[in-house]
């Protein structure tokens, strides 16, 4: 039987080389490896990450991690082989596979490709033979082109590596600001999105909090709702929050040439300059704030901060990219997102009406919640990767 370590948060996986050293220092288990092909497989954590610091902290650590691992592997005469625990949305580690694949650390694929696959993403991807057919090829194709002719080193690896660090910790600092330092905001969060009404669905396979009774906190939250929660109320904060803030003062640190060269020239940083744009382009402000009323007087306290951080992200994400609009490389997207949102905008409103409706009775297991349900599913059939 196979043993697999699982590093879900930043801090599991910034540990990741040092616990599997431990591990195959243990002459039990080095034997057991031996028997086993000396091929050792580790699972790799995306969304709890991403939940934890946000995703640029997330994506980062991640990356580190394959590259440290990937390091041990050749020392101690090993086959490392990563399991990617990925769900459908970006801040989930959802992404085109074709480009996460040629984006991974060198050496790092191997010939070897494993990830989960979950939810609406299997009907979309799998659902129609000639779709399945085709991911499969591409993905196929995209593993034999990294085993076999790997990228060459990135001209100014080093300095790359250092800013993008910068870029981590930073909007790991705003985001768990927000998020996991300020007191008022798990009751904001309630409020303003419809977790309430997710928690009640039988939607996953596990429950939506770890801990039963009391408020549920970030931390008690499963990835899965806490995402799910922030796409249906069309924010998608979880995506870009801390974001804007760390490109800000990245440019004003090392220039903007720098970080435009980075998006140009290196994979890793261009797919994730690419996941935020595509979440930045689906989420609607405007609709957001309809949702944010909810929560009352907080509305006041953090709406302000959130849109704030939009703007700057997203003007961020346009200056690097220099373009005027989002998304205006990938037509296909632009124009799917602009006719889909006429039919989900009214959906979103309607659903608003619901839950200030359905709260003020008293959240009953009645026609009001039935009707959310099925708001639910249409917003989500509409954004697409929501989960």
């Amino acid at each position: 039987m196979d043993v697999v370590p699982l590093f879900e948060t930043v801090d599991d996986l910034d540990a990741a080389a040092k616990v599997v050293t431990a591990l195959l220092q243990d002459a039990a288990y080095r034997t057991h490896l031996r028997r086993r092909g000396d091929r050792q497989m580790v699972m790799l954590g995306y969304s709890d990450s991403a939940k934890d610091a946000g995703l640029a902290a997330s994506r980062w650590a991640i990356q580190r991690a394959q590259i440290a691992l990937t390091a041990l592997a050749s020392e101690h005469g090993i086959r490392i082989v990563f399991f990617h625990g990925r769900g459908g949305s970006a801040s989930r580690g959802g992404s085109k596979t074709e480009r996460a694949i040629i984006a991974a650390p060198r050496g790092s694929v191997d010939g070897y490709l494993r990830l989960t696959e979950q939810g609406e993403v299997i009907h979309r991807r799998y659902g129609i033979r000639a779709l399945a057919l085709r991911n499969l090829e591409q993905a196929t194709g995209a593993v034999l082109r990294a085993t076999a002719r790997p990228r060459p080193p990135e001209p100014r690896e080093a300095a790359w590596r250092k800013i993008m660090g910068g870029i981590a910790e930073e909007s790991r600092r705003v985001y768990r600001a927000l998020v996991h330092e300020d007191a008022d905001f798990v009751s904001y969060f309630r409020a303003a999105t419809p977790i309430d009404v997710i928690e009640r669905l039988k939607l996953g396979s596990r429950p939506a909090k770890r801990a039963a009774g009391g408020q549920v906190g970030v931390e008690s939250l499963r990835a899965i709702p806490w995402v799910f929660a922030w796409s249906q109320n069309r924010c998608g904060m979880t995506a870009w929050y801390g974001i804007g803030s760390a490109l800000e003062l990245a440019i004003a640190e090392n220039g903007l040439d720098s970080l435009v060269e980075m998006a140009s020239d290196w994979p890793f940083f261009a797919t994730f300059i690419d996941d935020v744009e595509m979440v930045l382009a689906k989420t609607e402000m405007g609709i957001f704030e309809r949702y944010s009323q909810l929560a009352g007087a907080a509305h006041a306290q953090f709406y302000p901060q959130l849109e704030a951080e939009f703007r700057r992200t997203r003007e961020m994400v346009l200056t690097i990219k220099n373009s005027e609009e989002l998304l205006a490389t990938d037509r296909r997207l632009r124009i799917s997102i602009r006719l889909r949102n006429p039919y989900v905008d009214p959906i979103s409103l309607l659903q608003i009406d619901l839950l200030r409706r359905w709260r003020a009775a008293g959240r009953p297991d009645d026609g009001l919640f039935h009707a959310l349900a099925t708001t639910v599913n249409g917003i989500a059939a509409g954004m697409q990767n929501t989960g």
